[in-house]
């Protein structure tokens, strides 16, 4: 069996890409099961790997209930009903019900470890004594299922979307959450014994654990940004065309005989609404939408992109901290970031974005930036010129922020 890690800055189209493997695999004759962590099972703002192991059953147990019997899973359930029922916020005594309300119990105490918090601390209690024991009785009910998949499929994969959202917490003892879930509890969440796709926080890749991280599951793989724009500042064409495209395919969902250029007044001028993202697709995305909620007829006024640009630069600027200015000057001095806590939260938090490309010798260069947004802001700007004030600053750094700001001003 085997288990891969997934990471990639958020919005950058993970989930895409996810769904493409989920549409191939079953092509391929695998049975996928796919579930989002965030919309159902875990709250992201709090976290820990019990509430996983808990959605990760019961998304196993409900895409393959019709395939398998879930026998040993409800017998796990009945021996510690007694204690847990009250989670589920009912008095019903499971002896009797049918396999379907079963499971139906169960359910409602992974929902509550989402919907009631008061609740979570108390399931995990009372769970986490437990969990060797329930891997052992989902991988019962795994290999089971596995032996009566549908018809054309061979193979069982398992993918855990979204765990990448999950917020970083630092304990007292200097280690995170992000630790705990997928390092400490690394072998279990290996343990189920199908093959396993998990997404984990890009910055935890970056961390001092990021050997313990490929010495635990090999290397991970990495999603990185649409590069827009070249380690020298330059515009990069072909990813800027790629976004194009994107944009192009989008609109062709509404209107096939739109063309996407003639939405805006100059082709500089989607071009630029590119750059602005960052090669970002969900930034792309976004900015596009606030540009045409500020248009009352096409093209697409500069004023229009003007203010979506200054809406969510404004968003960026709220999330850096007083102390974070200098670091992503020197990040875009550079192109490349330190590996301590400060940089690995603004990597977090897509203030700095990671690039990717194959150099002549076709091995896969790393670089960063900063969000071109980013490089409008004027507290950004200051602690720029404060940095990097002598010889050999970019040359480049006063006429790009100049073209940055005069054709997106605040």
């Amino acid at each position: 069996m085997t288990c891969q890690l997934y990471a990639g800055h958020r919005g950058a189209g993970k989930s895409t890409e996810l769904l493409r493997l989920q549409k191939h695999l079953n092509e391929q004759g695998c049975f996928v099961v796919y579930f989002a962590a965030d919309e159902e099972d875990i709250e992201p703002e709090d976290a820990q790997y019990t509430d996983i192991l808990l959605a990760c059953t019961r998304h196993l147990l409900e895409a393959l209930k019709d395939s398998a019997s879930p026998s040993s899973l409800l017998n796990w359930l009945k021996d510690r009903w007694q204690e847990l029922k009250d989670l589920a916020l009912t008095e019903v005594s499971l002896e009797g019900l049918s396999v379907e309300a079963q499971i139906s119990q169960f359910a409602k105490i992974t929902a509550n470890l989402r919907t009631e918090p008061g609740q979570r601390q108390k399931i995990r209690e009372r769970v986490n004594p437990h969990t060797i024991t329930l891997i052992e009785a989902l991988n019962q009910f795994i290999n089971d299922a596995k032996k009566h998949l549908p018809n054309g499929y061979s193979q069982l994969v398992f993918i855990a979307d979204n765990l990448d959202r999950i917020v970083p917490v630092t304990q007292e003892d200097g280690r995170t959450n992000h630790d705990q879930i997928f390092l400490d509890r690394s072998e279990q969440l290996k343990a189920l014994d199908c093959h396993l796709v998990y997404t984990v926080p890009i910055s935890l890749l970056y961390s001092n654990r990021a050997i313990d991280v490929a010495n635990n599951y090999g290397n991970a793989q990495v999603l990185p940004m649409i590069m827009v724009q070249t380690p020298q500042n330059q515009l990069y064409q072909h990813g800027i065309n790629k976004f194009t495209e994107l944009l192009q395919k989008r609109l062709n969902l509404i209107d096939s005989n739109q063309s996407i250029v003639d939405m805006f007044e100059t082709r500089e001028a989607l071009e630029r609404l590119c750059l602005m993202s960052g090669g970002h697709v969900r930034n792309l995305l976004l900015l596009m939408k606030e540009a045409i909620k500020y248009t009352d007829t096409l093209p697409i006024p500069t004023r229009a992109l003007q203010r979506s640009v200054s809406e969510l630069r404004n968003t960026y600027r709220n999330t850096v901290f007083a102390n974070e200015w200098q670091a992503l000057a020197k990040v875009y001095y550079s192109k490349q970031k330190e590996n301590d806590q400060l940089y690995r939260g603004l990597l977090f938090n897509r203030c700095i974005l990671e690039y990717r490309y194959l150099n002549p010798e076709g091995e896969s260069q790393v670089w960063y930036d900063i969000h071109p947004l980013i490089k409008g802001i004027q507290e950004f700007q200051d602690a720029f010129n404060f940095t990097h004030h002598e010889p050999g600053a970019p040359s480049d750094w006063k006429s790009g922020a100049t073209r940055t700001k005069s054709a997106y001003a605040d």
